[in-house]
């Protein structure tokens, strides 16, 4: 097996984000965690849906699901489904992953699928030129809100937490050594690691800048348990800042592993031969 290197994993398009973008470090964070883990690039898929961040595939030498809005959650679980040797990561963005695939979002923490989904929030709709996605904050002014935007915010950190996430954490695109230790961490994770990464977008929000951002960003306690859940709830929902790092880490079963179980019970009753069509008999 080859020991990867970064270069290794270089698509052959070049990244087409803004000069600047937090999404670029994004992108160098993934690689080294990859070459970290040696992962190979034919035993490797990356799926996304719409929207800036959703581009990534492109930018990786790796197997690539480019799918519609919303969906990059959905196919990247059938994806693991039907070949469970391969590493699956998903990405998008606030809006790609908070809005139209909100519901996913919340059903791959219940299920637990052994997959890593990387969540890019700049706080917009950046692809098409800045309107309010569901992480805007309250004054936002965009073309679409003139005056200011008027909805409370989505944390997705609580919200992972809430479904009862296996492995929740949350970077800054401003701290790229951090935030490769935090990626590495959950692609070692057996079961469904969420990573939300606090990634400005220079274009099209003036709100939340990286200047802005770094005065609220800090570390999460080196004491802090991550087996207590409530307590990391806490530091999600903490006004007096943006904490970073693992909030959240537990064992238990994925949902490949659960899925076997009921395939190995079906086939102990009705013998090796068993088929799904079998299944289905008995509503005939």
């Amino acid at each position: 097996m080859k020991q990867m290197e970064i270069n290794d994993y270089k698509g052959r398009v070049k990244p087409s984000w803004c000069p600047g973008c937090g999404n670029h470090a994004v992108l160098m964070a993934l690689k080294k965690s990859m070459a970290e883990l040696n992962f190979q690039t034919h035993d490797t898929a990356i799926v996304s849906g719409i929207g800036c961040s959703s581009r990534f595939p492109f930018f990786m030498s790796t197997y690539g699901f480019h799918t519609i809005h919303g969906r990059a959650l959905p196919v990247a679980i059938g994806l693991k489904q039907a070949n469970p040797d391969i590493n699956v990561i998903a990405v998008g963005g606030d809006g790609d992953g908070l809005s139209i695939g909100g519901n996913h979002f919340i059903h791959a923490g219940r299920k637990n699928p052994n997959i890593t989904y990387i969540m890019m929030d700049n706080e917009i709709y950046a692809l098409t030129k800045g309107q309010c996605s569901p992480t805007s904050r309250i004054g936002t002014t965009t073309k679409c809100n003139p005056y200011a935007w008027t909805a409370d915010r989505i944390n997705p950190v609580l919200m992972a937490l809430s479904f009862n996430t296996s492995y929740v954490a949350r970077g800054y695109s401003g701290d790229i050594k951090q935030l490769e230790q935090i990626i590495t961490g959950a692609l070692r994770h057996k079961g469904f690691a969420f990573v939300h990464i606090v990634s400005p977008c220079v274009q099209y929000n003036k709100v939340s800048s990286f200047e802005k951002i770094k005065e609220l960003v800090r570390d999460l306690p080196q004491d802090h348990d991550l087996e207590d859940r409530v307590n990391a709830m806490k530091y999600a929902f903490a006004p007096e800042g943006l904490y970073t790092g693992v909030f959240y880490k537990s064992e238990r079963p994925t949902y490949e592993e659960r899925f076997n179980d009921v395939i190995a019970k079906a086939k102990s009753i009705a013998g090796d031969n068993y088929t799904v069509k079998d299944s289905m008999k008995q509503f005939q």
